[in-house]
């Protein structure tokens, strides 16, 4: 059924037809929301709160008055469900809604945009009759990388969030290829989950969600169990996994502002050690959650002592070298390079920082940068052997780099003169073409003349 065929109704108003037979679908039973289905969707699942909706719809005003159309732009308009971007009706209706249904929706004021109306094409206290398909929703990319995709179950209570370090109280379950792996109540402090079995995917879901939520996270393998797997649950290495999570309480960690200096500084001991057990066990992620805690506590901390300045500056120094290896070993060179820079703000002939950065740096195919890094770690420490050896890698790859692109470019270079060549030999052809047809119609013109003049 097409949009315009559901709606025409043989010339009825679809505002009549909707408030003598539509299902009243608000909660409060106001009839603020009415709704009939005029084509049953293709499954059963519905769209969950925070989903984005993709859909195509009609607006009339209860005169008949089309108002806008998403068919007339010829492009599906798309929406995250539940979140305020669109009037509440919308949010109301689409919810109740299966992929691909086509439904009819009537909007009484209080739903849609009241008594301002909306611009010029909705009057004040207008009566709104929708037709909308549903043609695709999915969960929400929490990180923009379709690592941790959500999908909300129950909505949590109130706008306060988990932090990093966060005391928190959840029950889960996980499964992996349709089997339940795990199922439990447990206490755990954000940051800190694999200690528990936990995935790091759940750890940083976590600080999005809001008491009494109730979701349900599907984790790629670098938020799941990564390349490990987890023997002890049977999860193969690099598995997909899906958790249902419900958030039953938490207390807040502490914020930087909420510190004083002796408490960061103790703190900034005790997290330094937990990040060093993780990055022994290669919980490189991990491992940076807890050196950015002695970051954000201490890169801003002014009005030190002299000897609270010497501690602050010695825990950030090696915070930053510390981030700088783990960003090597998560293949996240940019932030490598990122963290030496500050680690050699404080210490500006750090061998550890300046060895790290020419790592980075060599990695990223930036040879020359590279091989200047690894030179200063021999004027700090003409000793470093490790440092020469990768002078002599800078040099080799810059050698094997310089002669691929000029195999590069002779190929194209040389495809550009074949090119030339065709076209001139193209070109040529065409003028002797011209000029083998200009020649014949002389020699045929020189014929007639003769055959008037007799000398045939």
């Amino acid at each position: 059924m097409t949009t315009d065929e559901g709606t025409s109704n043989n010339g009825e108003n679809p505002a009549a037809t909707m408030t003598e037979q539509g299902e009243d679908i608000t909660t409060k039973k106001d009839r603020g929301v009415l709704k009939i289905v005029k084509r049953v969707g293709t499954s059963d699942e519905a769209p969950m709160f925070g989903d984005k909706v993709y859909v195509h719809y009609k607006g009339m005003l209860s005169d008949g008055k089309k108002f806008d159309s998403s068919h007339d732009r010829k492009k599906p308009f798309a929406f995250s469900l539940g979140q305020g971007q669109v009037i509440k009706a919308w949010d109301i209706g689409v919810s109740t809604m299966k992929k691909g249904e086509i439904c009819h929706l009537l909007y009484k004021p209080e739903y849609a945009y009241g008594s301002a109306g909306h611009l010029q094409k909705i009057p004040s206290n207008a009566t709104l009759f929708f037709e909308i398909e549903l043609l695709d929703f999915k969960g929400e990319d929490l990180f923009e990388d379709s690592g941790v995709i959500r999908r909300i179950k129950r909505k949590g209570e109130g706008y306060s969030n988990p932090n990093e370090g966060a005391t928190v109280k959840v029950h889960l379950e996980g499964c992996c290829g349709g089997r339940t792996f795990d199922c439990r109540d447990v206490v755990f402090v954000v940051g800190e989950g694999e200690d528990h079995d936990i995935p790091i995917g759940i750890d940083k879901a976590l600080v999005k969600m809001q008491r009494e939520e109730q979701c349900i996270l599907y984790l790629g393998p670098r938020y799941g169990f990564g390349e490990a797997g987890k023997p002890k649950f049977g999860i193969d290495p690099n598995a997909e996994l899906m958790y249902e999570v419900t958030l039953k309480s938490f207390e807040k960690a502490k914020e930087s502002w909420e510190m004083d200096t002796k408490e960061k500084l103790t703190q900034a001991a005790i997290v330094k050690e937990k990040g060093t057990v993780y990055f022994k066990g290669g919980k490189y992620t991990q491992a940076v959650i807890q050196y950015r805690k002695i970051v954000s506590w201490l890169e801003m901390e002014y009005g030190l002592s002299e000897k609270e300045s010497k501690a602050s500056e010695s825990f950030l120094l090696a915070a930053f070298l510390n981030l700088a290896m783990c960003y090597l070993k998560l293949r996240e060179y940019n932030k490598a390079v990122e963290c030496c820079d500050k680690a050699l703000g404080l210490d500006s002939a750090n061998e550890k920082g300046l060895y790290r950065r020419g790592e980075a740096q060599l990695l990223m195919n930036d040879f020359e940068s590279a091989k200047g890094d690894f030179e200063k770690v021999l004027a700090v420490n003409p000793q470093n052997r490790a440092s020469r050896l990768q002078i002599s890698m800078c040099q080799k790859k810059a050698k094997e780099h310089n002669e691929r692109d000029r195999r590069v470019y002779a190929n194209m270079f040389k495809k550009f003169a074949e090119r030339d060549a065709k076209e001139e030999a193209s070109k040529a052809g065409s003028k002797k073409a011209v000029e083998g047809a200009a020649g014949k119609q002389h020699e045929s013109q020189a014929m007639e003349e003769g055959k008037a003049k007799g000398h045939v």
